[in-house]
């Protein structure tokens, strides 16, 4: 199999788990969102961690601390992301996936507005229509229900932002997250001791539902490892379209599954949505192509010029 084949393959299995991972927390709505939140830290690290140590790499979490700046930054990040899986642990528990997958689409175009407003990169006209017809369909939405899709934005823009902060560390991204989650796990245990004190706390009280949190860890670890190991054999072209699996999937899960109420409010905004993503995509494609002709141009001329020179050189 090529390298680049396998690649897809890996961020295609991540993405179908990322898609069908609704219906795994459909499974526990019986545990609240922020107990199951704590397990699913906990458990993660020890996947990640135990993933690291198989490797012998659990020293690079101590290299990626010993910085103050990445310490900062990994601190962030680990907020964002926490806050991001609750909230996205909470919307599936109370029915609101259709907002997931819209939070899902629309963080690929908040992602290229933190490119333009952070690290001043500059964007086409066709590419400010694609962001501008997002944002006119986030906009009917909330005209039409009478309030913004809250889960929606807050799911793209934490997405967004952590993804920003982890452009400037050095570190890998299983190094990274382990990192992350080593540095919440102590406040999920702090809590779970706490909840179960008081006597609530569902692990360990049918061995259905611990299993289940258990699986969490994996549920986490796996596509992230997938996705890295993908996301290094594949264009950022390809990485980019693959990943429209996810919420398209949860939308899915959404509609057809879990049967959640869509208005035509929602049918207009996701249209919308979908139509910018098709410019944005198109434009990025056509970007990628004409990146590429340059390269094969100068790589045929250097070629032509190094045959020229040496030509000239054999000649007596």
């Amino acid at each position: 199999m090529s390298t680049q084949r396998s690649g897809v393959l890996a961020i295609i299995g991540a993405c179908i788990i990322w898609g069908l991972s609704p219906l795994y927390y459909k499974l526990l709505t019986h545990v609240p969102p922020l107990e199951l939140l704590a397990h699913r830290t906990v458990w993660s690290l020890v996947v990640f961690a135990g993933l690291l140590g198989l490797q012998g790499r659990l020293s690079r979490i101590r290299v990626a601390m010993s910085s103050r700046r990445d310490a900062l930054i990994l601190t962030a990040a680990a907020l964002l992301i926490s806050a991001n899986w609750f909230f996205f642990i909470f919307s599936v528990q109370v029915g609101r996936v259709t907002e997931t997958s819209m939070g899902y689409y629309i963080q690929p175009l908040l992602v290229v507005l933190l490119g333009v407003f952070v690290l001043k990169e500059r964007l086409g006209p066709l590419q400010w229509l694609a962001i501008g017809l997002a944002a006119a369909g986030v906009a009917q939405l909330t005209w039409g229900l009478g309030t913004a899709p809250w889960i929606s934005l807050f799911l793209a823009s934490t997405f967004a932002l952590y993804g920003l902060l982890k452009k400037s560390l050095s570190v890998g991204p299983v190094v990274s997250v382990t990192s992350e989650v080593l540095i919440l796990t102590p406040l999920a245990a702090v809590w779970l001791a706490w909840v179960h004190l008081r006597g609530g706390g569902l692990f360990g009280q049918d061995l259905y539902t611990s299993a289940l949190l258990i699986l969490s860890g994996l549920l986490t670890a796996l596509p992230l490892i997938l996705f890295s190991s993908g996301a290094q054999k594949v264009s950022m072209v390809t990485l980019g379209l693959v990943q429209y699996l996810n919420p398209t999937m949860q939308f899915f899960l959404a509609a057809v599954i879990f049967a959640e109420p869509l208005t035509g409010w929602h049918v207009t905004a996701f249209v919308m949505i979908w139509t910018a993503l098709a410019i944005y995509t198109a434009v990025t494609l056509r970007q990628e192509r004409a990146r590429r002709r340059i390269v094969m141009t100068s790589s045929a001329e250097a070629a032509l010029w190094t045959k020229s020179s040496s030509e000239r050189s054999a000649k007596p």
